[in-house]
């Protein structure tokens, strides 16, 4: 029997300033610059803005995706990130963009569920 584990999938729920959860041309150049860093793979994405000023955003990557919804008039945002292991253990880099999620968005974690795959 094989002992691949896929990988990591991180899904939250986090509060924060409204102008964040507002500012999807802030968020884009974020994810981006976050891919980069991680050394991930981005192969299409789908932002969208609605009329009362969320958004939301969903970013396929070579190893899974990562998204956001964000809900400026109840301060809160959902967030989920599957990176899994094909190439590598890509745990450590589904923390970290978790973590760097919340700095950029001055915000405060209400709910994370870790779902080792």
């Amino acid at each position: 029997m094989d002992s691949y584990a896929p990988g990591l999938h991180i899904l939250a729920t986090f509060t924060a300033p409204v102008p964040a959860l507002r500012d999807m041309a802030a968020c884009r150049a974020f994810f981006e610059a976050q891919i980069t860093q991680q050394q991930l793979t981005a192969v299409g994405s789908a932002y969208h803005a609605f009329a009362a000023g969320g958004f939301t955003a969903v970013v396929a990557l070579t190893e899974s995706h990562l998204s956001i919804h964000t809900w400026p008039e109840h301060g809160l945002a959902t967030f989920d990130v599957f990176l899994s292991n094909y190439r590598r253990d890509n745990a450590d880099r589904a923390q970290s963009l978790y973590a760097a999620t919340l700095a950029f968005f001055g915000a405060s974690e209400q709910s994370k569920t870790e779902v080792r795959r």
